[in-house]
């Protein structure tokens, strides 16, 4: 797969670290690249402005932050507005619809994570549909690789929630790269 900056952004209580987390943690265990992840927030813990830098690539990742980022997560509009300005041309952005608008320009897919969440019974999980979504739309790690992810990182007796989560992501970034996906937003 090469060198891929990543950054996940939100506001705390949205699972963004979690997110980059099992990502991170599917390519080095699952995969057996190499990973780094770095994160920030606020000096509160619910509400405010957190991220993560996640670096992934075949060879040991010798500067463990973000330079140019090749994808974007965006799951709040003040953080995709904070964040935009990093995305390399030709960079991949994804976001939660249902909380962010962007502007046009760089390739962008999105679905309603939150809400598709709270149709599962708890907003908590959509950070597991996103994962679903990135998963499905650039293939940056394993499907597989990723399930066992998620199941060794979310909390004890959350497993199978967490898990149809990302199915549903799955099925939501298919529906992306399908020709008539609904959910797709070209820039």
């Amino acid at each position: 797969m090469g060198h891929t900056e990543i950054r996940f952004t939100g506001f705390g209580g949205q699972g963004v670290i979690l997110a980059a987390y099992v990502i991170g943690k599917a390519a080095a265990v699952g995969e057996g690249r190499h990973a780094t992840l770095n994160q920030s927030f606020g000096p509160e813990a619910r509400g405010s402005a957190c991220s993560a830098q996640l670096i992934l690539d075949d060879q040991p990742v010798m500067y463990p932050y973000v330079r140019r980022t090749d994808l974007l997560v965006a799951m709040s509009q003040d953080a995709y507005r904070k964040y935009i300005h990093e995305l390399r041309a030709g960079g991949v952005l994804i976001v939660d619809d249902s909380l962010v608008t962007p502007d046009a320009g760089p390739r962008t897919y999105g679905a309603p994570f939150t809400r598709t969440a709270e149709g599962l019974g708890t907003k908590i999980v959509a950070n597991m549909i996103m994962v679903g979504l990135l998963t499905a739309t650039t293939g940056i790690v394993g499907r597989d690789a990723v399930r066992d992810a998620i199941r060794t990182s979310v909390p004890t007796g959350t497993e199978e929630l967490n898990l149809a989560a990302f199915a549903r992501g799955l099925e939501l970034g298919a529906a992306c790269l399908s020709p008539s996906g609904q959910a797709v937003m070209k820039g």
